[in-house]
């Protein structure tokens, strides 16, 4: 099983039980230094050495990581984070990309 952290949509059972058929119970953990901004109408986590998400962790299959990639699309990049509880996870940060110049532009 893999560790996934998830600060947005990921944690809502509906979407769970729409991507991978099931509901998962995370625990509740925190990440520094990114900070989760509001692009396009969804959570993003952006690095800011300043900043804090609070999210949950969830063990995941390989394959349901493929199918959170899939709804993830190119808009995010999934990155290894070493959380405050000391948990190494995977998660979804938004790729710069794609949100750095909509942050440029606000």
């Amino acid at each position: 099983m893999e560790k996934l952290f998830v600060y947005g949509t990921l944690q809502n059972p509906d979407i769970q039980m729409r991507l991978v058929g099931r509901t998962i119970t995370g625990i509740p953990d925190s990440l520094r230094g990114f900070r989760s901004h509001i692009l396009m109408h969804y959570p993003t986590a952006l690095p800011d050495a300043d900043g804090e998400i609070s999210g949950q962790v969830m063990e995941v299959t390989l394959d349901e990581i493929s199918h959170f990639d899939e709804y993830e699309t190119s808009a995010y990049l999934r990155v290894r984070v070493q959380l405050e509880s000391g948990i190494e996870a995977w998660m979804y940060q938004g790729n710069p990309a794609v949100f750095g110049t909509i942050l440029n532009d606000k």
